[in-house]
Order: C-alpha cells, then sequence, then structure tokens
C-alpha cells in the first residue's frame, strides 16, 4: 500500500476509535515504527494529535452538551432498536441498573414487558415509564441533581451503590473509543465506574454515530468482559470486540 493511502486510511482508522499503536500495527500490517512515522505526520498537518502510545482526534476537546430534548430526538428510531434488542437479555424478575440517558430512558419504556423487575436507577427522565412495572418495584440512587442530563450523582449515589448489587447494568455514553465510555464531568464517570464495579453483566448501548468519538474530557475504562448493543457495522466494532465487548445487533428496520 503506498504511503498517501495508508496515511488516509489511517487517519480515518483513528477517527473510528483505533487509536494505539498496538492496535493501528494489527489493523494494517505494519511495524511499530512505520505507526509511529506516520502517526507524526499526520500531526504535522494538524490533522490528529499525537498521544502516549497513539493518537486521537479529540483528547483536549469539548463539544457543547446537547440538551435533553435535543438527545431524545437525535437517533431517535435506533435508540427505540437499541432498546428493543436490550429487553431481550432481560428476563422476568432480574435487578437491572439504569445508567442516565435518552437511549436507556428508551429502555425503561419497554420494561413493562418483563414482570417481577427490581430497577436501580439514577435516571429520572425515566421515571414515568418505572412507575408502570408489573409486579415490580423502582430503587431511585440519591444525590445531587445534573439538570441538563436529569440524572442524579454524587457520593449519595455511590453510597446506595455500595450497598446493592444487580443482575444487569445498561450504560450510555456520549462517545466510545478505546480509553472508555466519554463523558461531559467527572462525577458520571466516576459513578459509571461504580456502576461497573456493582454488575454483573455490562451492556453499553450506543448508537453508531457514538463509535469512535471522543467529544467530552472524561472517561470510564471497560470491564473486561462487557456487551456493546449498536447498529454499527464497520470496522469500528471490531475494535471493541478486541477490547472485550460481545457485540449485539438490533434487528433490521
Amino acid at each position: 500500500m503506498k504511503v498517501a493511502k495508508r496515511r488516509r486510511e489511517m487517519l480515518e482508522a483513528v477517527h473510528a476509535g483505533i487509536t494505539s499503536i498496538e492496535a493501528l500495527c494489527r489493523h494494517f500490517g505494519i511495524s511499530e515504527a512505520t505507526a509511529r512515522r506516520d502517526l507524526g505526520a499526520l500531526s504535522e498537518q494538524g490533522l490528529l494529535v499525537r498521544t502516549y502510545g497513539g493518537a486521537t482526534t479529540g483528547v483536549g476537546q469539548r463539544e457543547p452538551e446537547l440538551t435533553l430534548e435535543q438527545r431524545r430526538l437525535r437517533q431517535g428510531d435506533v435508540k427505540a432498536r437499541l432498546a428493543a434488542c436490550a429487553l431481550d437479555c432481560i428476563e422476568d424478575g432480574d435487578t437491572v441498573l439504569l445508567d442516565g440517558g435518552t437511549t436507556t430512558a428508551a429502555l425503561a419504556a419497554c420494561l413493562h414487558e418483563r414482570r417481577g423487575l427490581h430497577v436501580v436507577t439514577n435516571n429520572m427522565a425515566a421515571l414515568p415509564w418505572l412507575i408502570q412495572l408489573p409486579e415490580g418495584r423502582t430503587t431511585v440512587l440519591g444525590g445531587d441533581l445534573r439538570a441538563s442530563s436529569m440524572t442524579v450523582y454524587g457520593p449519595l449515589a455511590h453510597a446506595a451503590l455500595s450497598r446493592l448489587s444487580v443482575d444487569r447494568l445498561f450504560l450510555s455514553a456520549d462517545g466510545l473509543t478505546e480509553l472508555g465510555l466519554c463523558e461531559a464531568s467527572p462525577e458520571q464517570a466516576w459513578l459509571k465506574e461504580a456502576m461497573i464495579a456493582r454488575a454483573a453483566e455490562v451492556y453499553v448501548m450506543a448508537d453508531a454515530t457514538k463509535l469512535g468519538r471522543a467529544s467530552q474530557q472524561h472517561w470510564t475504562p471497560f470491564p473486561r468482559q462487557w456487551h456493546l448493543i449498536t447498529d454499527a457495522e464497520d470496522v469500528r466494532v471490531d475494535v471493541f470486540a478486541a477490547l472485550g465487548a460481545r457485540v449485539r445487533r438490533p434487528d433490521a428496520p
């Protein structure tokens, strides 16, 4: 492969979330020295940012945070499909932990199809649906309200989690890269990490626009084994499979 073509494809790969030297070497079948030269050339052109062990297009950058209503409308049909796929992973009688976000709220809207659930959540936007659970109950984590996302967080939420364990955790995120789950605040990132520690099974719900996206500055590392529920079909999914994800896709529309 010609150098110019490989570098164009390498830039696309970094945008897709393949950001470490090791992963880029595997992906392109090249040596570490070659990968470093290519990344250095792309960095000199201002097309990416070099990091320790790789490169990124987003570390240190931050996009404006969308309002809750803007998030609800964005990819709404896809979120409904991801929610249906997530519902297939839930059995009657499960204890389910729902993270904040409009994608997990879409799952909350489906949970009336299961019986006897115990749902634990910090997602205030999900509560109108959770009051409809048949033969189920809901535990709301305490804490400080983050109005922009209608979630609660902070020491009280962590204290409540320390006394709970759950069968299945469903997470959302502003973006996913090799660094983990991208969030707008450190409090959100830390709470996600605490949630992961209390769950037997971890599911990340992310539409294709979230994969490879580093729109914020705070990160939650992936657990060693987890599930990625996504509509993405391209090489970005392979990146996360290599990071321990079992990929699940919704039925075609």
